[in-house]
């Protein structure tokens, strides 16, 4: 996960994440009266009393109707939610207000300016904990629920997004889109789309960014063991998303192949005939279609590719697709279902 944080707060070392994720995901009238072109990235690093650092969070600060704004982005990469993230927000905002006092920023009198803590979650459950701090504590008898702390967080939760809600010309609901893919074709469609609307000349170190978090993060996340060049233009990715789609297909389609030729001589020997050899090797080859028909479709890819792909009828692919396979084709590919893809809930990742 250390790479997978790092790169993204590359990303969002960039001002037009920023602006782009206040804009798209931030819905308050107030965001209408930033001034984005004051944009300042601050220093992220706090020492406490004891000496332990924190180099983690993302800080920015901009102009918000005369004064200094100061947002917040604690990017989280972890498999578990974390219940108790109302009390960290809590402690670093401390933190930050205690730096500000510390040096300067704020003079002996003033008053402190406002934060907006935002927590960046991408973990496959969606997010259950508290995002109000007063939710983690006991109210206690009486007045007691007035001293409670009154402290919220923003949570943004990749995956309660729906794939519609994504579509948009935004490069923080790009960045998100892309996260959710399952398959290179889905990575390729979605980047082509990127590329077609994203020109800014000025933009180049944040196109730069963005093209090294795909081929050293999202890419060999999403494709284990294969090996990817160091791309130099998010341009380049797509043709080879291409071509790794061709790859997959040959190697599946060669090992069925192989298989089936192996389980051809093996019947044709046991019954001397040489019509073993060729049941052998039609089976094989159609037992491997079907496992790499419920590959693809796990993977996302449409039935009408899958067809197309393996060779396999349509309607066929479509009743693997539903789950309503036809009795010769469910004793078929019954043993490559001992672990059928999970459903999937509505904006689940």
């Amino acid at each position: 996960m250390a790479t997978h944080d790092h790169s993204y707060k590359l990303l969002f070392s960039h001002a037009k994440m920023v602006e782009e994720l206040l804009r798209g995901f931030v819905h308050e009238d107030w965001v209408a009266q930033v001034d984005f072109a004051t944009l300042e990235k601050c220093n992220a690093s706090y020492v406490t009393d004891d000496l332990r650092e924190r180099h983690d969070d993302v800080i920015w600060r901009v102009r918000l109707r005369g004064q200094w704004l100061y947002v917040y982005l604690l990017i989280e990469f972890q498999s578990e939610v974390d219940r108790l993230m109302g009390i960290r927000i809590m402690t670093y905002l401390g933190l930050l207000y205690q730096d500000l006092a510390r040096t300067g920023e704020v003079a002996p009198g003033q008053r402190f300016p406002p934060v907006l803590p935002i927590v960046l979650y991408n973990g496959r459950p969606r997010w259950t904990a508290p995002t109000s701090v007063a939710d983690l504590i006991a109210p206690g008898p009486g007045k007691l629920r007035d001293y409670l702390p009154q402290l919220r967080y923003l949570l943004i939760d990749e995956g309660a997004f729906s794939s519609e809600s994504l579509a948009t010309r935004n490069l923080v609901a790009s960045l998100f889109a892309l996260e959710r893919c399952q398959t290179p074709q889905q990575i390729k469609e979605t980047l082509e789309r990127l590329i077609d609307w994203w020109h800014e000349p000025e933009q180049t170190g944040l196109r730069r960014s963005f093209t090294i978090w795909i081929g050293r993060v999202l890419l060999p996340g999403k494709v284990p063991g294969k090996h990817f060049p160091e791309f130099q233009a998010l341009q380049e990715v797509p043709p080879m998303l291409e071509e790794t789609v061709k790859e997959w297909v040959k190697e599946w389609k060669a090992q069925g192949l192989a298989e089936g030729r192996a389980e051809g001589r093996a019947e044709g020997r046991a019954e001397g005939r040489a019509e073993g050899l060729i049941e052998g090797r039609a089976e094989g080859e159609r037992t491997k279609s079907l496992e790499i028909a419920r590959l693809l479709l796990q993977r996302g890819d449409p039935p009408e590719e899958v067809a197309r792909i393996t060779g396999l009828p349509l309607e066929e692919v479509r009743a693997m697709a539903t789950h309503r396979l036809p009795p010769h084709v469910a004793d078929e590919v019954a043993p490559y279902q001992a672990n059928p893809p999970s459903e999937k809930t509505p904006g689940q990742s």
